[in-house]
């Protein structure tokens, strides 16, 4: 299936960001990128605020959509460490300077860091009794560690080796496993 235009302008988006950072999106930079004319980005986004909450939402749902797939089944069937197993072995292999970036700048939008917390409070949410429940602050720590590797590949001027990404991410499951 071809994808919608619509997709395609925040595919497009998204590596602007990854190359040149969220200051550069504008409507011509994203045109350019997409190979669509300025009249055709506005057309789905009539201002460039629509479009980077757009771009926030679509990145959100990919990530979860990445977390179901990991999951292998419909998040009302999963424990909460299965969640966080998936959140883990997902946020642990992800990692892009376009979302560091995008959850840099929502950190002042409250409208643009809705879908990034949504997903986050369904599949890793901070537990409330961590500091008095030794399980709680084990699925914590776990949690802190998997966004540490995740900051560490977004920041760092050269990424993991697989296998050694792989081996830190499961580490993390087996200790949420306990």
């Amino acid at each position: 299936m071809r994808p919608s235009n619509r997709d395609r302008i925040l595919d497009a988006a998204v590596r602007v960001i990854q190359r040149e950072g969220v200051t550069a999106v504008t409507f011509d930079s994203v045109a350019a990128e997409a190979e669509l004319t300025r009249g055709g980005i506005m057309y789905h986004f009539p201002s460039r605020e629509d479009l980077l909450a757009a771009i926030h939402q679509h990145l959100a749902d990919r990530w979860e959509a990445s977390l179901l797939a990991d999951a292998g089944r419909p998040l009302d069937d999963l424990t909460a460490d299965e969640r966080l197993s998936a959140y883990i072995r997902v946020s642990t292999r992800s990692a892009t300077r376009a979302e560091l970036q995008l959850m840099l700048e929502a950190a002042t939008h409250p409208e643009w860091a809705a879908p990034w917390s949504g997903v986050l409070e369904r599949w890793a949410p901070v537990p409330a009794d961590a500091g008095t429940d030794a399980a709680s602050m084990a699925r914590l720590v776990t949690r802190l560690a998997a966004d540490g590797l995740w900051m560490f590949e977004a920041l760092a001027y050269r990424d993991l080796p697989e296998a050694q990404r792989r081996a830190v991410a499961e580490h993390l499951v087996r200790a949420v496993a306990g």
